[in-house]
């Protein structure tokens, strides 16, 4: 095969994986000779060659048997005057790998540029994942395996497993770090068995140093994955190896899970990242108009608008930046200060979805008999203790949960003055930073009625 042949096999393959694939993998590939129905190509570091044969060898013995060629396999080689150099970095929309040679730092899934520990949030709800997450990305001797992350959507899971990848990347760039979502690690293991492949599927999993899948709820009721991945797991915990899980619920949740499998998940460090508080969803937002403020400069936000946006969006991070994203480009486009009114006109759609349905009658209800008292007693003139806790438990959760007003809820309370229920809120406020059970009381409750 001549170099003029490689060069139209080359054009044709840069139509069939994208440009970003071809600069970063395609491109540096020098075509050396073709023997024996073998191509052989330098490349610049033994991993590009591992990789390319991996993901792109049946792309390119396709274009090059369609160009009139005989070519059975593929092999690399490393020119013995190249000097090593670290393999390429691609967009973060494509896959990322890096490192050279035997010691590589393997990232198969895409690693997002701002998922890093310095714009990730801190605040009660996430402070120990994230400390969890912190000590994983250090390094150094493995305390707990696995860490397993879980909560719901857009609370920063997969924020905290790409930081660890990051950071790990940085400090320890010699290690071998596997980052791939369970649907991926599914993917490749059917794949291996179509291709009878299974001892190379083996060795990739079971060589890492850390190993990370994300949304591992997606494995549950395939039985065939769940029991190479237990295998998987094994071989690396007996190595002393990491494993970074992550979830969308706690391992003893996940229906159609293994019970080995879920023993395996709970033997570790299990961190449940719970749904933002308004503290938290204001420091969110409060980090990202830093940053709008350089893209969108001399834009101003008036007083007020990030603590509505905080108190209205409460269920999804994802949603609540969104929100933030789309306010600055219109505020924007049409020249304005970023105001109620404009903020309420732009997001009115978004706004109107993350109404609250919860209501003070069912908070009431919820209250009443997770505390064991009658409703009547609640609600009622009756100053007990007993009764008057769950009383102010109620007009807390009532201030937090629905849109509303202190006046309303008050006369909801058997018409109880507003001045009465800003108590109330206060005083849940307070004890909810000194006293543990009143904490967890509340946080139980209003986890049950978000659900």
């Amino acid at each position: 095969m001549t170099q003029e042949k490689w060069g139209q096999v080359r054009e044709k393959l840069l139509r069939t994986v994208g440009r970003n694939n071809f600069k970063t993998w395609i491109e540096p590939l020098e075509f050396a000779e073709l023997q024996d129905g073998v191509a052989l190509f330098n490349v610049p570091t033994n991993f590009m060659g591992n990789y390319v044969s991996q993901n792109f060898a049946d792309a390119i013995l396709h274009e090059l048997n369609s160009s009139g060629e005989s070519v059975q396999r593929l092999a690399f080689q490393v020119p013995a005057n190249t000097p090593v150099r670290p393999a390429p970095r691609p967009a973060a929309a494509e896959p990322v790998a890096t490192g050279n040679g035997a010691g590589d730092a393997i990232q198969t899934a895409p690693l997002e540029a701002r998922f890093t520990f310095d714009s990730f949030v801190v605040g009660k709800p996430n402070e120990l994942a994230h400390a969890a997450a912190r000590r994983v990305a250090e390094g150094g001797p493995v305390t707990f395996n696995p860490l397993v992350l879980y909560g719901g959507v857009g609370l920063g899971k997969t924020h905290l497993m790409h930081a660890i990848a990051w950071e790990l990347r940085a400090r320890q760039p010699e290690l071998n770090v596997l980052y791939l979502s369970a649907e991926q690690f599914m993917y490749r293991f059917v794949q291996a068995l179509r291709e009878r492949k299974m001892m190379d599927f083996k060795h990739l999993f079971r060589s890492v140093d850390v190993l990370m899948v994300d949304d591992v709820q997606f494995i549950a009721g395939k039985d065939s994955t769940q029991e190479e991945f237990f295998h998987t797991f094994n071989a690396l915990v007996d190595q002393n190896k990491q494993i970074i899980i992550s979830a969308d619920r706690a391992p003893g949740e996940i229906k159609e899970l293994e019970d080995r499998v879920r023993s395996r998940l709970q033997c570790g460090l299990v961190v449940d990242l719970h749904p933002t508080d308004y503290e938290l969803r204001l420091g969110i937002l409060q980090s990202k108009v830093q940053h709008y403020r350089d893209t969108y400069p001399g834009l101003e936000i008036a007083p007020g608008v990030l603590e509505f946006l905080a108190q209205r969006i409460s269920t999804n991070v994802r949603v609540l930046e969104g929100a933030l994203t789309r306010l600055f480009a219109f505020a924007s486009l049409v020249g304005r200060e970023i105001d109620m009114d404009l903020t309420q006109d732009c997001l009115a759609d978004v706004l109107r979805a993350s109404e609250r349905k919860i209501t003070v009658e069912e908070i009431q209800r919820r209250v009443s008999e997770y505390y064991n008292i009658r409703l009547s007693d609640m609600i009622g003139p009756k100053r007990l203790r007993s009764y008057a806790r769950p009383r102010q438990v109620a007009m807390y959760l009532a201030k937090q949960l629905t849109s509303r007003s202190l006046p309303e809820i008050g006369r909801r309370f058997g018409g109880r003055d507003h001045t009465t229920v800003m108590h109330g809120v206060r005083r849940i406020k307070e004890l909810k930073q000194t006293d543990g059970q009143i904490a967890e009381d509340v946080e139980m409750l209003r986890r049950a009625l978000e659900a």
